[in-house]
């Protein structure tokens, strides 16, 4: 529920203000002074402040408290009332930012109507905050493949709890938009989401940009974790932190307070943690770059994010969406795949995963010519290579093709490395790939490389050793 601070030194009139605006189904806050105003503040921004302009026995009086509050919380509409009105102070106030003034005694019926539409103005400034942060083309899931189901049930287990979720996955696997399709789907999704990119940020800075800072030419400047009060702050790339930070960061996830550097007030936060890295964080445990105790906070929940290999069925899904936002956001051709490029995709290297494949589309579509579909000859071409179990993954136009001409262009190629790697020499060819020197000749004869290759099929037959 939307609250009310009311600020005054006298207690009969601000619990008086207090008791008419329960009844009229607000929620209510009282401080008697600065000090007690801005621990308010701090510890949750009110949606309107109520702020008598002269407080007995306080820091700052009401004029110092509206500037210091419009500097760090703009968006809060606030009412000064005083006992002492003139023309001079209203205007001073309304200077500062004061959103209207009302001169002791009060008329209630005004109070009513003022505060009515300072409501409104501050409900109307959340609304467009909220749209102005929402990204939804970024947090939608797009896969039907075993594992992306996987990865799809556990994620829609966390997205209605609070739990720290640890994301773990080779890089451009898609860790930030399993972190976004969380908030996108959870209570917080009409709050902020706030990344952190451990490895981009210089560690002398990390401080500054998590906890803001305080200097007297700028005055209050929110750090990442102020900015994301109330919502998700996503932490990439966690292994990246510097020792020194990961320690800071530790004692907020314990008590949810800091002071920005430059600044003694305390600043109260209420976040979800999520966070990803590509490391193995317990290696990095025994290696004392990364502390115990914060990665037992952090782990509350590990997810695995699967690679691109893992997942090569959603290629084509991931494809077409990819074709889709590049057309809706620069203007690139619609196009679709061949049937031969989408199983050469299929079939690539992909150790930048849903990075890469986003790279090698939008490429495609910028250097292709015309709108007509994407044959296979436009995409780049991958050398065979192993899965790393020994098995041999195809690249290439290979898989486009079937078992026969398969067959006869892997010979060929074959042939071809090997005669090269001799200097043309068919004697050592012959011998080291198993065959007689004669059926050595057919087979080139058959494939059409006799006298013609690249690497002298038709070399010498037993010299130049």
């Amino acid at each position: 529920m939307s609250s009310i601070l009311i600020v005054d030194d006298e207690k009969d009139i601000r619990e008086l203000i207090g008791e008419i605006l329960k009844d009229e189904g607000y929620a209510i806050r009282l401080a008697a002074n600065s000090d007690d105003c801005m621990s308010e503040i701090n510890s949750e921004a009110p949606s309107l402040m109520i702020l008598d302009i002269w407080l007995k026995d306080s820091r700052m009086d009401g004029i110092d408290i509206l500037k210091t509050v419009k500097r760090d919380n703009p968006d809060i509409p606030i009412v000064i009332i005083s006992g002492h009105g003139n023309i001079e102070i209203a205007v001073a106030a309304i200077k500062q930012g004061a959103y209207d003034f009302i001169e002791k005694p009060f008329n209630i019926d005004q109070l009513m109507v003022v505060v009515s539409r300072a409501m409104e103005t501050s409900r109307l400034r959340r609304e467009n905050a909220n749209l102005r942060r929402r990204d939804t083309s970024v947090s939608e899931m797009i896969g039907s493949s075993p594992a992306f189901r996987a990865l799809k049930v556990q994620l829609e287990k966390v997205t209605k709890s609070n739990g720290r979720v640890m994301l773990t996955g080779p890089a451009g696997a898609g860790k930030e938009m399993a972190a976004r399709y969380i908030h996108a789907n959870s209570g917080r999704a009409s709050a902020p989401f706030v990344s952190v990119s451990s490895a981009t940020v210089d560690a002398e800075r990390m401080e500054e940009v998590l906890f803001g800072r305080e200097t007297p030419e700028r005055g209050v400047e929110k750090g990442l974790l102020e900015q994301a009060h109330g919502g998700v702050v996503y932490f990439d790339e966690v292994a990246e932190m510097p020792l020194g930070t990961q320690a800071k960061i530790l004692r907020v996830l314990t008590d949810p307070q800091f002071s920005r550097v430059g600044g003694n007030d305390k600043v109260r936060v209420e976040l979800r943690v999520i966070s990803s890295t590509s490391r193995d964080l317990r290696a990095e445990i025994a290696a004392g770059r990364f502390r115990q105790e914060l990665y037992d906070r952090l782990n509350v929940v590990p997810i695995a994010v699967p690679s691109l290999a893992e997942r090569r069925e959603d290629i084509p899904e991931l494809t077409k969406a990819f074709v889709e936002m590049f057309h809706q956001s620069q203007g690139l051709p619609m196009r679709k795949l061949t049937q031969d490029a989408e199983a050469l995709l299929q079939t690539m290297q992909w150790p930048g995963n849903i990075r890469q494949l986003r790279n090698v589309i939008e490429r495609v579509l910028i250097l292709g010519e015309g709108s007509g579909d994407i044959d296979a000859r436009e995409l780049p071409g991958q050398e065979p290579a192993s899965d790393g179990e020994g098995r041999m993954v195809l690249g290439g136009a290979m898989a486009t093709l079937p078992l026969r001409e398969a067959r006869e262009v892997f010979e060929r190629e074959y042939l071809l490395t090997q005669i090269n790697r001799f200097g043309g020499n068919i004697s050592r060819t012959a011998s080291f790939v198993g065959m007689e020197r004669s059926a050595l000749h057919r087979k080139l004869k058959s494939l059409g490389v006799v006298g013609s290759s690249k690497g002298g099929a038709g070399g010498s037959e037993d010299g130049n050793d």
